[in-house]
């Protein structure tokens, strides 16, 4: 779900995203490098470097391993073993902007590579900074990215735009039942497909649904009949978990052995349920699981509320899912600095759900603002609900939060473990940002310029 969807009194579905006509013809400045250079005025200090180097380490952020994994076995073969790999190190953030001649007193070559990291995020996004937040802000903010050096990320869009991404699928071709009757019937592909976990780095073999991971949002509402019928296009078996779903049948339950056979190659396979509560769920492989999740087979199956009340009422809606296997650590497929923003105006309540895909648990931290606990793996917490700064997700867990924006700003929401975030290089994996602008008219205005 995109976190740019239309404001609605009830939950935000994907079809109520669209872009007004009206954004593009807002007052946002040219998004090319002269336009931002004749805007900016040089000065001191600046609020985007304040908020995204608070958390830097102070040593380079070591490698990673995880356990050895197998392949599938050819037919009257053996499993063959995959060795463990790194995982993303410091030069995880290593920017195509050319090495400066002259590194300003006190700094190293660390600062300029974090610095070229926040210029990939930003691109040519930057000048409409100026209209969003006023001229004293935008020129700190060109002053911290030097913008007088022209560096190249100015003439190109935010490395968030240059790949595939979960949320922008979501908004522009959201996954849309057919009817059979009072059944709402899915189809998928499970599919091999190559991931770019950035813009950068060559795209990594990975496994998706409808030849994405994650794959696309299934959603519906509390009490739906449903129908989700998946065509196998690998080449090995496979199943499907629709995690958290309590059913009627236990046959419908995914897991090959106990409630099923596995799947072929060319095979269809459907699964067919009442979704008997609501909340945040998911969808996965349950069958060689290590390898088939670790490599994408994974997704979000969100039930919204047949009567929602005031806490499940809000403005805009971000599925967070983390993984750290394919491609290392990563939100929705990505490492920072190719991970969507969450974007929201004052005054809105912007519902975010966290699930955890992965092996680790990961503390997400979010920068000046509360995050309210309000349902732990799809249960309402109810009266319970809490505010925290600091949610610690764990494998298979569903964490949802609602974050009440008061204030405009760039805040940094990013997992705690600092090795997963930062290192030499600046930051990289498990980082994203919320941006809070003035009013929801800016909203519309950034999306329309993102996608034109």
């Amino acid at each position: 779900m995109s976190p740019v969807s239309e404001t609605t009194p009830r939950p935000s579905t994907a079809s109520d995203a669209d872009v007004p006509a009206e954004a593009t013809s807002l007052p946002i400045p040219d998004l090319t490098r002269r336009g931002f250079l004749r805007g900016a005025a040089l000065t001191g200090g600046g609020i985007m470097a304040a908020t995204l180097a608070a958390c830097a380490p102070a040593t380079p952020t070591p490698g990673w391993t995880y356990g050895p994994v197998a392949t599938p076995a050819a037919p009257g073969g053996s499993p063959t073993p995959i060795p463990a790999t790194p995982g993303p190190s410091a030069s995880a953030g290593a920017s195509s902007s050319p090495p400066p001649s002259n590194i300003p007193p006190g700094w190293t070559e660390h600062d300029i590579a974090a610095r070229n990291v926040v210029r990939r995020y930003v691109g040519n996004l930057a000048p409409a900074l100026e209209g969003i937040f006023g001229g004293e802000a935008f020129a700190k903010i060109a002053d911290m990215l030097a913008v007088d050096e022209a560096y190249p990320e100015l003439d190109k869009k935010p490395s968030f735009v240059q790949v595939p991404q979960l949320v922008l699928n979501d908004l522009l071709d959201p996954l849309t039942p057919e009817l059979d009757g009072d059944v709402k019937v899915f189809r998928l592909t499970i599919d091999v497909i190559d991931q770019a976990i950035d813009e950068m780095k060559p795209p990594v073999a990975a496994l998706g649904y409808n030849k994405q991971t994650p794959g696309p949002t299934i959603r519906v509402t509390e009490g739906d009949k449903v129908r989700v019928i998946f065509t196998n296009n690998l080449e090995e078996t496979t199943g499907v978990h629709f995690h958290g779903v309590e059913f009627e049948d236990f046959f419908q339950d995914g897991v090959p052995f106990v409630t099923q056979k596995p799947f072929a190659p060319g095979e269809e396979y459907t699964y067919e349920f009442t979704a008997g509560r609501s909340g945040s769920l998911m969808y996965h492989s349950h069958h060689n699981a290590t390898d088939q999740v670790g490599r994408g087979l994974l997704g979000a199956f969100i039930v919204d509320p047949a009567n929602p009340t005031e806490v499940d009422t809000f403005d805009r809606d971000y599925i967070w899912i983390s993984n750290d296997a394919l491609g290392g650590f990563t939100i929705n497929g990505h490492g920072f600095p190719a991970v969507v923003p969450i974007l929201a105006a004052v005054g809105e309540k912007v519902r975010v759900r966290f699930m955890n895909e992965g092996i680790m648990y990961h503390p997400f931290h979010s920068h000046g603002y509360k995050q309210t606990v309000v349902a732990r793996d799809g249960y309402p917490l109810g009266a319970g609900a809490y505010g925290a700064d600091t949610i610690t997700v764990g494998p298979g867990e569903r964490w949802d939060v609602n974050i009440e924006t008061d204030r405009p700003g760039l805040w940094a929401f990013h997992c705690h473990i600092l090795p997963h975030v930062e290192g030499a290089d600046g930051m990289f994996g498990m980082v994203n940002v919320l941006l809070v602008v003035p009013e929801k008219a800016h909203v519309d205005a950034i999306v329309a310029a993102l996608l034109a």
